[in-house]
């Protein structure tokens, strides 16, 4: 007889999904995104909480609910970003990146004390293997992964359940939605402090971490649509050489050594009054010495294209086209134009005219690793300059040298050891590290060195003079920070960049024969050596020195102008009175 087994009880139905079913956030990729935007907000985000943390006006419970409602609106503001990924094969690895992105913004923001903004995204961008390695420690290994590996890790292991593609492409909305409506309430709590720290203190827009980051890299992608990349135009089209007036015909052709210098700051170069012997061998030259010369930019991407340019800082910044540049015009001249680059490049000015690198060179004492000595740059010169033609030569020859310089952070690698005249030096890229004393010690070891390569270069040029007639102008691209109000390094926008950053040395050499050629006063150039000067002098005052004639220059931009037209005007007085 067969038994029958129990009737089996029936199975509990499913809950109903109920009205909010899609605020449960375990598993889902709202509850990841909230995760991932929370911890951006407050983590990643040490440097602003720094920053606002200094500021006397937001201190007590005032700025407690100010910091609260700025997590809120960047919670809200990622969250919404991330909410448009929020699908199952986009949204983990959207979450990485922006974990890495945060991680690495965090770790230099707080290290060298910068922000993020389309300049810096630009230097960033132009970075060569040589300058990313000294950027690379421990410490930034360690920081990568405590605010983006770890996180990014958790992310991964999390399982993520998402519904229909209608389904969740309606939640995805709606979290953007959200996200935003959080961005504007909380926002709006505090607009009127919010408003006032935007006008006042302008750089804590560019600490909001990773947002700063997208924005920057956004605004450098953009770039290219808001001008014409296709062509670059021609300029000084009529370019031809005017001997002066009050030159003998049997006058030597020029021959201009222009130094490039890299992150120089004026106010540690010795002949601009600095307390330490940083320039002991230019002083016993016959140079002048500009001490109130100003940078195009901070950073060598902005700052020399716009040096090179005729068009000057405001309009080669909003420019609608590339055009040509000084050596372009000089070579349409007639001239012999040679580039040396001892550096990341030549940003483009170079393009059209003969140029060279020094980085494949493996010369004893003065190469290794893949980099050289400044000194370089003065090795096998002769040569060089005679393979340029000779029908060019025969009128003049302008040499380009693109030096390494004072390239941060690893100062100490710029400096043979003969020329580390200040010690202790800081020998680490985490310059936060080392202390004040140390760091400028470096710093103006590089500086010490330049003074040797520049004082070298005087005297190439002086074995020249039989044949031609030399001269020097050595312009530093932008200047460094070297830790003051915890600032490091450069590439600050040029509206609050300290002063440090914009503030370069002009020196200028000339042989007699350069300025009996161009009946330069060199009395005069002295008077006007604490005269404000700036980068859009530049292009101007090469071609003045060369005698290039053409449309694009400018007289009143040209610096040696009202010396020589003294000195034309003194010369013309007494032959009248004879």
């Amino acid at each position: 007889m067969s038994r029958s087994l129990p009737p089996t009880a029936p199975s509990a139905p499913a809950p109903a999904p109920g009205r909010f079913a899609f605020l449960r956030t375990r598993g889902t990729p709202l509850g990841l995104l909230l995760a991932a935007s929370v911890w951006i907000a407050t983590v990643c985000n040490l440097p602003l909480w720094r920053e606002l943390a200094q500021m006397p006006e937001l201190h007590g419970a005032r700025g407690l609910w100010f910091g609260i409602s700025c997590v809120l609106m960047i919670t809200g503001a990622t969250a919404a970003l991330l909410g448009l990924f929020a699908w199952r094969w986009t949204l983990k690895p959207v979450i990485t990146l922006f974990l890495i992105s945060a991680a690495a913004g965090a770790y230099f923001m707080l290290s060298y004390g910068v922000v993020i903004d389309p300049t810096m995204m630009v230097n960033a961008l132009q970075t060569d293997m040589h300058e990313t390695r000294d950027l690379l420690s421990w410490k930034m290994l360690g920081a990568l992964l405590l605010f983006g590996g770890l996180p990014a890790w958790w992310v991964w292991r999390q399982p993520l359940q998402t519904a229909p593609v209608l389904r969740q492409l309606g939640r995805n909305l709606l979290t953007f939605v959200v996200g935003l409506a959080v961005l504007v309430g909380a926002g709006f709590s505090i607009f009127q402090p919010l408003s006032s720290l935007m006008r006042n203190h302008t750089q804590v827009r560019y600490l909001v971490n990773p947002l700063n980051s997208f924005y920057a890299l956004g605004r450098v992608a953009a770039k290219p649509f808001g001008r014409d990349e296709s062509k670059i135009l021609p300029i000084g089209e009529d370019a031809h050489l005017v001997t002066p007036a009050v030159a003998s015909a049997a006058a030597k052709p020029p021959l201009l050594l222009l130094v490039l210098g890299e992150t120089g700051r004026a106010g540690n170069f010795a002949l601009n009054g600095y307390g330490r012997p940083t320039t002991p061998e230019l002083a016993g030259e016959q140079i002048v010495s500009f001490r109130n010369a100003w940078s195009c930019g901070t950073n060598t991407a902005a700052s020399v294209p716009c040096m090179f340019s005729h068009l000057g800082k405001t309009a080669f910044e909003d420019r609608k086209a590339n055009y040509e540049g000084l050596l372009d015009v000089v070579q349409r001249s007639g001239m012999a134009v040679l580039w040396i680059d001892n550096q990341s490049g030549c940003k483009g000015t170079c393009d059209r005219v003969p140029n060279a690198s020094t980085t494949q060179l493996q010369v004893s004492g003065l190469c290794s690793d893949g980099e050289c000595f400044d000194e370089i740059l003065l090795k096998d010169l002769d040569a060089r300059v005679k393979a340029l033609p000779s029908e060019r030569r025969a009128k003049g020859v302008v040499v380009v040298l693109h030096q390494m310089g004072g390239h941060g952070p690893s100062y100490y690698k710029r400096v043979p050891a003969a020329y580390k005249k200040f010690m202790p030096e800081c020998t680490s890229n985490a310059l936060q590290d080392c202390s004040s004393e140390q760091l400028v010690n470096s710093y103006d070891n590089t500086i010490r060195y330049t003074d040797h390569v520049l004082t070298a270069a005087i005297g190439w040029l002086k074995t020249q003079e039989n044949t031609s007639a030399p001269a020097m102008m050595y312009v530093a691209d932008h200047g460094e920070s070297l830790g003051e109000n915890n600032i490091y390094l450069h590439g600050m926008p040029y509206n609050i960049a300290p002063d440090v950053q914009k503030h370069v040395p002009w020196i200028t050499w000339m042989s007699p024969a350069f300025e009996q050629r161009n009946h330069i006063d060199s009395a005069c150039l002295r008077q006007r050596a604490d005269e404000r000067l700036t980068h859009d002098n530049y292009f101007h005052s090469v071609l003045g020195l060369l005698g290039v004639q053409t449309s694009v220059y400018k007289p009143a931009l040209d610096l040696f102008r009202p010396c020589a037209a003294q000195r034309v005007a003194t010369v013309a007085d007494a032959a009248l009175k004879q």
